[in-house]
C-alpha cells in the first residue's frame, strides 16, 4: 500500500472533465479541497455532468480540444480526453487517433514544461481480442492494426508508448492505467456500450440487442470504485508508473447481464440477437493482482447494486426528455 491518498490544495487539470469518468473525478478531487481546471471539447462530454460544480469557486471549465496545445499553470494532469465507445470513436476515426496521439503529445509537453506528474487513462482495448485470459499487464495484446476499432486501440497503444518514452527521455513522472469496462451514472445515453444500451432499451420497452450469441464475457466496474483506484494510483511512489489494470475481475456473459437488467427494470423487452461486429473481443477480464498489492484496492460495489444506481440515473434522464 502506498502513502497517504488525500489531495490538499493542488491545481489539477482534468482533460475530458465533462465526460463520464472525468466528471466523477472532478467531483472527487474537488471534495478533497483542490482547484480543478476541467477541459473538454464537449464532443461526448456534457455540461449537465458538471452543472452541479459550476458554482464552486475552485472549479473552472475550459472548452478546448487537446489536439491543440494548452497553456495553463497546474500541479498535475489527468488525461482522460478521448471518445471511448465504439459508436463515438468510429464516427470520426482520424480525429480519435489524433486525440489519442496529438493530445498525449500536447499534455506530455505541458507536463514536461511544468515538471509535473501526469496520468494517462489507457484502456483494456490495448489487449484487443486477447488470447491470454485473464489479461495481465505484461500481455502485449492481440490487436488488428487496420480494423474498425484500431483508431482507438492503436491510438491508446501509441499514447502509452509516448508516455514511457517521455519518462525515459525526459524523466517525466507518469502514471498509466488500463481501464476496463466501467459503468454508472453520467454514462452517455447513446454511447452504444452494453450496460447503457441494455438499460435504456429495457426502460423504453424496446428490444434488447445482443450481438453474437451473448456468450462473450465482460467484467464491469462501478464508477465510484474506479475513481477510488485512480486517485490512489496517482499518489503512489514516483517509480511506480504502471501500466496497471483497473477494473472488476468478476466476469459476466453479455446474455447474463441482459437478464439481470431485465429483472431489475421489470421490463418486458424481448432479446434480439444480431451479428457480432468485427474484432469484438470474446473475453475481457482484468487480472488486478498488481492493484491489490500496490494500491490495497479492489472493487467493492456488487453488479446488482451498481446497476440499480445506473438504472435510476437513466430512468430520471428519460423522464426529462
Amino acid at each position: 500500500m502506498e502513502g497517504n491518498f488525500d489531495y490538499m490544495e493542488k491545481q489539477i487539470l482534468i482533460t475530458g472533465g465533462a465526460g463520464f469518468l472525468g466528471s466523477h473525478l472532478c467531483e472527487r478531487l474537488l471534495s478533497k479541497g483542490n482547484e480543478i481546471v476541467c477541459v473538454d471539447n464537449f464532443f461526448t462530454g456534457f455540461k449537465r455532468n458538471i452543472i452541479h460544480l459550476l458554482n464552486n469557486p475552485m472549479f473552472e471549465v475550459l472548452r478546448h480540444d487537446i489536439c491543440f496545445p494548452l497553456y495553463v499553470e497546474v500541479d498535475e494532469i489527468f488525461n482522460l480526453a478521448c471518445p471511448a465507445s465504439p459508436i463515438h470513436y468510429q464516427w470520426d476515426p482520424v480525429q480519435t487517433t489524433k486525440t489519442s496521439v496529438h493530445g498525449a503529445i500536447n499534455m506530455l509537453g505541458l507536463a514536461k514544461r511544468l515538471k509535473i506528474k501526469i496520468f494517462q487513462a489507457s484502456t483494456s482495448e490495448i489487449y484487443g481480442d486477447p488470447i491470454i485470459h485473464p489479461q495481465t499487464e505484461d500481455y502485449w495484446g492481440n490487436v488488428n492494426p487496420i480494423g474498425f476499432r484500431a483508431c482507438y486501440d492503436e491510438g491508446k497503444r501509441c499514447a502509452e508508448t509516448l508516455f514511457f518514452d517521455y519518462r525515459r527521455q525526459h524523466n517525466l513522472e507518469i502514471k498509466v492505467a488500463r481501464i476496463f469496462n466501467t459503468y454508472g451514472p453520467r454514462m452517455h445515453i447513446n454511447d452504444g456500450r452494453v450496460v447503457s444500451n441494455f438499460i435504456v432499451q429495457a426502460l423504453k420497452g424496446d428490444e434488447i440487442t445482443i450481438f453474437g450469441n451473448g456468450s462473450q464475457t465482460r467484467a464491469f466496474c462501478y464508477v465510484d470504485d474506479l475513481i477510488e483506484a485512480i486517485v490512489k494510483f496517482m499518489n503512489t511512489a514516483k517509480d511506480f508508473t504502471g501500466p496497471i489494470n483497473l477494473g472488476n475481475p468478476e466476469e459476466y456473459s453479455i446474455l447474463g447481464l441482459a437478464e439481470v437488467v431485465l429483472e431489475l427494470t421489470n421490463s418486458k423487452s424481448k432479446l434480439v440477437f444480431k451479428v457480432l461486429p468485427n474484432d469484438d473481443p470474446k473475453q475481457r477480464q482484468p487480472d488486478i493482482s498488481l492493484a491489490k498489492e500496490r494500491l490495497n484496492w479492489e472493487p467493492k460495489t456488487q453488479l446488482r447494486e451498481g446497476l440499480e444506481k445506473t438504472i435510476d440515473y437513466f430512468d430520471e434522464l428519460l423522464r426529462m426528455k
